[in-house]
């Protein structure tokens, strides 16, 4: 395998990373429900039993989601090599 062919290979494999989705998913709306949170109506604090639950929420996701995103960054996803993928031909039993 060429070296161009490694490298768009490794490219195809952190492009698909689920941590880059997950993360950017749970960063994305921990930044939203954050914001709701630190608007919420004392009504609403009353609700939770004065907890500002969707602040603290918002929080917990906005932190996971950083945390996938730096994983994914730390510890990029590596393509198989050639070696550990069976043949398209042989059926294993």
């Amino acid at each position: 395998m060429s070296d161009e062919n490694k490298m768009d290979t490794a490219r195809a494999a952190r492009l698909f990373d689920v941590r880059r989705v997950i993360g950017g998913l749970f960063t994305v709306y921990g930044v939203v429900v954050t914001i709701v949170g630190i608007f919420d109506s004392q009504a609403e604090i009353d609700k939770a039993a004065g907890v500002r639950i969707n602040l603290w929420i918002g929080l917990g996701m906005l932190v996971l989601g950083l945390l996938f995103l730096l994983w994914q960054w730390l510890r990029p996803a590596e393509a198989p090599e050639t070696s550990d993928i069976p043949p398209a031909d042989r059926v294993e039993q």
